[in-house]
């Protein structure tokens, strides 16, 4: 036990000693996220992780760093803290498994008004649980206490992650062409995008009812997903649909000169997409320019491997198609 403590620092608003009951309480979480690499290293200065890396001929790291915006209003609304960590981990591991990386481990931030130890450990328990999904091991983070930054009773919370691919494995956007084919992942709903206008657009009442439990669903973790269809078919690009939606992120998966092609008639898109749109009179390509609309990766395989893909992934659809052209064409 610490023998740390400043009557000082309390007095004006940091207990130092909820920070040592933070991390006693998440260590049960963290235990959850161990991997082969991991060493460790809660409470050190520095997460320790050893790699490994044999079999691999030319391992590239990938990192990816996100946080959850402001669907944490929701999450305080709800007074519920235990699923928004999934989403800050699937932000950046979702983005890391776009060119076929293995996430290897995560870090967290946060930072809060007060640290309330066991909401703090709630939050952790989220993060190792996105841990657990994606196989990263959680190996450290961060808690911050700002009194007079933030009410006592909310936070902010970010992550950074680190993955490896060997380069003749990684995706090859470059090697797309005319025919290829787009196939859909399903989301969970709004995962962690758009938050700003849901805010707008609904009540602060309906968000603290069912409303706001539905969209807090957290974000799909698509990284298993992605290398179960890696394993049956060659994909050639995956696109993470985040902020900015279908036009935004889905070129940024495609070479110069391919335009995705996609029948808005074929996109399974959510209910909760038509309460935000009818609620705010949003419209239809705005909500494709913010939303995933039901679709939270996007990936491109050939033609003649779409069947073993959808077997790979029971939930997955053939959503489009490449064709000559640039940027999304949606009809």
């Amino acid at each position: 036990m610490s023998k740390s403590f400043s009557a000082s620092y309390a007095a004006a608003g940091v207990d130092i000693t909820a920070g040592y009951r933070s991390v006693e309480l998440m260590k049960k979480h963290v235990a959850r996220t161990k991997t082969a690499g991991a060493i460790d290293s809660i409470g050190g200065f520095g997460g320790l992780f050893l790699p490994q890396l044999q079999g691999m001929k030319e391992p590239i790291l990938v990192s990816g760093t996100d946080g959850v915006g402001t669907k944490l209003k929701i999450a305080f609304l709800q007074d519920k803290h235990d699923t928004i960590g999934i989403d800050c981990v699937a932000m950046c591991v979702n983005d890391i498994i776009c060119c076929g990386a293995q996430p290897l481990f995560f870090l967290d931030y946060i930072a809060c008004g007060k640290n309330v130890p066991e909401r703090i450990a709630e939050i952790v328990g989220g993060v190792a649980e996105g841990c657990v999904q994606s196989g990263a091991a959680l190996i450290g983070g961060e808690t911050a206490e700002h009194p007079g930054m933030m009410p006592e009773e909310e936070y902010d919370l970010a992550g950074f992650a680190v993955g490896v691919v060997d380069r003749e494995k990684m995706f090859r956007p470059d090697t797309i062409t005319e025919g290829d084919v787009l196939i859909a992942l399903p989301s969970t709903g709004v995962h962690s995008n758009g938050f700003s206008l849901v805010r707008k657009v609904f009540t602060e009442e309906q968000l603290a009812g069912e409303l706001g439990k539905e969209l807090l669903v957290p974000t799909r973790i698509y990284v298993k997903d992605v290398q179960a269809m890696a394993e049956v078919a060659k994909i050639k690009a995956c696109a993470h649909i985040t902020g900015g939606g279908f036009y935004e992120n889905i070129p940024r998966a495609l070479p110069d000169g391919i335009c995705a092609a996609i029948r808005k008639s074929d996109v399974r898109v959510p209910d909760i997409f038509r309460k935000i749109a009818e609620a705010g009179n949003v419209p239809e390509r705005d909500m494709y320019n913010t939303y995933n609309m039901g679709v939270g990766m996007m990936v491109v395989v050939p033609k003649e491997d779409v069947d073993a893909a959808l077997a790979a992934v029971p939930d997955a659809y053939v959503l489009g198609v490449c064709e000559s052209g640039e940027g999304v064409r949606l009809w």
